[in-house]
């Protein structure tokens, strides 16, 4: 836990909002859109999100800490029952657990999320994501349905993607967090090393050019942050896979793929560190990558034991 930081303000609030959900339900868009910046990676694939990824906004005189969780589903191999158990593990210590629901699908792939949030001592907030894709009659039914099964404090219908509703949702979680002084300066917006936010920016340009030919046992780790005389940043990464056969796909022919996943990535990273960046991207095969517990360490999630 940080230390607590001085705000501005005489009476503050400050308090933890875990957003669990089901794959792809939109919870690292709709934790983007609440901080104002890009925090969380987003990919049509899921789970995108491997690890707890802490956005932090200020609304009024609260602070807001906000924590986007992997999606929740029934896991088959090691590194799904760890992701799994690092979303319900982050419900533990929340203040406030919001449940986002993906308005078009309903409730078929939340049912045991349903069943684990009798569990949780928290309020809890129901969030309907991409309403305006979804018919007004069998929203307000579902609405309904879900509130009759689970006790929620409230219920919001948004647009992760737009921005629409996420205001109101911002200012009811500001006024329930509770009383009590800041832990981040204002001005910080995630508590991720600036290392590490590289990696996942490069991680999603990876899944968003090659999400359908590449399996989903791939990693990016940022092996060197050498920040020089110029003011620029030199970054070097590395693109794990698990066969040769991934390599190949990543490399692309004549390294086309991998150079254009590079520039997507170097723009972002630019962005976030604002300053010039150098990035120079590896593909290595690490075989069984999966099942080796100091990976799992350096993505900050328990190696289970099974």
């Amino acid at each position: 836990m940080p230390e607590a930081t001085t705000a501005p303000q005489a009476a503050t609030r400050c308090g933890f909002v875990a957003l669990i959900g089901a794959p792809n339900a939109g919870k690292s868009t709709l934790l983007n859109a609440l901080v104002g910046a890009k925090i969380s990676i987003v990919s049509p694939k899921v789970q995108t999100t491997r690890t707890l990824i802490r956005g932090i906004a200020v609304e009024g005189d609260a602070q807001l800490v906000f924590v986007d969780t992997p999606g929740i589903f029934a896991p088959r191999r090691r590194l799904d029952r760890a992701m799994v158990g690092s979303a319900w593990g982050s419900t533990q210590d929340a203040d406030l657990v919001a449940l986002l629901v993906d308005a078009r699908k309903g409730i078929h792939d939340d049912e045991s999320i349903l069943g684990g949030l009798a569990d949780i001592r928290a309020p809890k907030v129901l969030v309907l994501n991409k309403v305006d894709l979804a018919d007004k009659p069998p929203l307000l039914a579902l609405a309904q349905n879900l509130n009759e099964r689970s006790a929620f404090a409230a219920t919001f219908m948004v647009s992760a993607l737009s921005g629409d509703g996420v205001g109101d949702l911002k200012t009811w979680l500001a006024a329930h967090v509770p009383a009590g002084p800041w832990l981040y300066p204002e001005d910080q917006i995630s508590d991720a090393p600036l290392r590490q936010l590289a990696a996942e920016i490069t991680r999603e340009k990876l899944y968003l050019r090659l999400h359908q030919e590449l399996p989903y046992q791939s990693t990016v780790e940022t092996e060197v942050w050498k920040e020089l005389k110029d003011g620029s940043v030199r970054i070097e990464q590395t693109v794990y896979v698990e066969r040769e056969s991934q390599r190949k796909i990543v490399l692309g022919k004549g390294g086309a793929t991998i150079k254009a996943i590079g520039a997507a990535a170097r723009a972002d990273i630019a962005a976030a560190v604002e300053h010039k960046v150098h990035l120079f991207l590896f593909v290595k095969v690490r075989e069984g990558w999966g099942d080796d517990p100091e990976r799992y360490r350096e993505m900050g999630l328990e190696f289970p034991s099974e």
